[in-house]
């Protein structure tokens, strides 16, 4: 009878033995390779997700020991990029830098997004929120949130346009909220991306848009646009004048955005530990967290199981906004 359990105790211990090597190999593998990693971006270059995704790929190629080569599949709000994931082997090789529109907000307003969030991809780690924000062109003689109404009431007869980045995104409620809210005519216009909407902001060809902190600060800074309201509980710590939607009296829009990598599911667990520990390692270098401070992030890495709650969570609280929007699927 010992010497069964002891038997028994020894195969678990080998077995686990063997796990651990086979686990380590399958990583060492991955390095040796030299495979390079597919990090995919749905939006175009030059906008504020793909600024994000270069500056960490520089950073990972020299932690993951392969090269870290961003791809642009731009378009549909992230959605072409996630159906690249969804078809790509999941091999390790290929993952997708996000924030939450592409998994959280997309597949609950297109009726045939070409993926599911939840079963399709696993998430691999978390490493930033941001603010969607506010902000007037410089044609808009505007230079706060309520100058910005007036002006549309009185010159421009009750009807604005505000640009947003793409259709049926958070930018896009938001617009609805404000119109509904002060029982205004403004409507939303979407654009392929932050990029477009931002030049056609600088060209004064629209009056204002709705985009995250990343994609308007420098423009900001510039004194070209001027961001007058943000999203989140709390003021921005870049925008520490700037209110908050909460405390401009809307409901709702405490929690903050994230960014995130995501894998296909199926991805070996090892690749996934790998990447996420060399990007853990990559958000440690005060050069790296400066550049992405100053372009309007809050820095925190999040582990998968950290991340897949977070993601998890904020999903079913825009769910509940969406829904009572009364919003028909696209």
């Amino acid at each position: 009878m010992v010497f069964s359990r002891r038997g028994a105790l020894l195969r678990g211990m080998r077995g686990a033995l063997a796990l651990a090597a086979l686990t380590a190999f399958t990583g060492l593998a991955q390095a040796q390779s030299g495979t390079p990693i597919r990090l995919l971006v749905g939006f175009p270059a030059g906008a504020g997700t793909d600024a994000i995704a270069r500056l960490l790929s520089e950073k990972l190629k020299d932690e993951l020991g392969v090269p870290v080569v961003v791809e642009n599949r731009a378009g549909a709000g992230g959605q072409i990029a996630a159906q690249a994931l969804k078809a790509a082997p999941a091999d390790g090789h290929t993952l997708l830098l996000s924030h939450d529109h592409t998994i959280s907000i997309l597949p609950q307003v297109v009726k045939n997004p070409g993926f599911n969030s939840a079963t399709d991809f696993v998430p691999v780690a978390g490493f930033a929120s941001f603010a969607n924000v506010l902000a007037v062109s410089g044609g808009t003689p505007a230079k706060t949130f309520d100058e910005y109404l007036k002006w549309v009431k009185t010159q421009r007869a009750g009807k604005d346009t505000i640009g947003v980045p793409a259709p049926a995104s958070i930018p896009e409620f938001l617009v609805k909220m404000i119109s509904d809210k002060y029982k205004l005519d403004i409507q939303s216009a979407p654009y392929r991306g932050s990029a477009p909407l931002t030049a056609d902001m600088l060209g004064n060809q629209i009056s204002a848009g709705i985009a995250s902190v990343p994609d308007f600060i420098e423009n900001h800074r510039a004194g070209k646009l001027r961001i007058v309201a943000t999203i989140g509980a709390r003021r921005q710590a870049l925008l520490p004048q700037v209110p908050t939607f909460t405390e401009l009296g809307f409901a709702n829009l405490d929690d903050l955005p994230y960014y995130g990598v995501f894998a296909p599911v199926g991805t070996p667990q090892a690749s996934i530990d790998r990447f996420g520990t060399a990007l853990q390692k990559v958000l440690a270098m005060p050069e790296v967290r400066d550049k992405l401070t100053n372009m309007g992030l809050t820095v925190g890495y999040e582990s998968q199981g950290q991340f897949a709650g977070r993601v998890r969570t904020y999903t079913q609280a825009w769910e509940r906004i969406i829904q009572a929007s009364g919003f028909k699927a696209l």
